[in-house]
């Protein structure tokens, strides 16, 4: 089988965005698995970042996740939340990706999520007993990860400016927005009386 991503392609930034963007039910057939062993985990977030970058261009909340077998280091779900394009209030990073993955043994992964989880999405995290979670933001918001490590998931902290910056840059812009992915739209009209 000839691949278009090879053990021997360099890990650019094109490359990274190439792969969020890519099926990921078709990245078997497209790369190489040699070449996911040359990912860093800073590599993998910034395909959680780009497909943060990817909702935030369609007009939705700018939050990507990548789920990752930690064996072989093999991309197995990935998504971006849809709150606004789906119109699903609970259609979030994690979740998209989570179900992107489909029925998996999650305790034998690693989900990358470009911002800290909300309730929801840590709820669902140790629920589904992943291995070990990846956050790329903590500067715009935090808090679950050490109620995710008190139900024994691994968490680390690996901030990535890009994904820092869009954030901030997406709640100045649409705060009412914000809130409602995180706690709904009674939130918000509690909030504007």
């Amino acid at each position: 089988m000839r691949y278009f991503i090879t053990q021997d392609t360099p890990v650019t930034e094109d490359v990274l965005t190439v792969i969020a963007y890519l099926p990921t039910k078709s990245l078997h057939v497209i790369i190489e698995d040699k070449f996911f062993f040359k990912m860093s985990d800073r590599n993998i977030m910034r395909i959680a970042v780009s497909l943060a970058q990817k909702s935030y261009n369609e007009g939705g909340c700018p939050i990507g996740a990548v789920i990752i077998d930690n064996s072989t280091r093999r991309i197995i779900g990935k998504g971006h939340n849809t709150l606004v394009q789906d119109n699903d209030p609970y259609n979030h990073g994690e979740t998209s990706a989570i179900r992107d993955a489909g029925r998996q043994d999650f305790s034998k992964t690693t989900i990358f999520t470009s911002l800290s989880p909300c309730d929801i999405c840590a709820a669902l995290i140790y629920m589904r007993q992943f291995d070990r979670v990846v956050v790329g933001d903590i500067t715009n918001a935090s808090g679950n990860e050490e109620a995710l490590r008190e139900k024994g998931v691994k968490v680390d902290i690996i901030e990535d400016p890009m994904g820092i910056e869009l954030y901030a840059k997406y709640r100045a812009e649409k705060p009412e927005l914000d809130l409602e992915d995180w706690k709904g739209l009674a939130a918000v009209r509690k909030n504007l009386e």
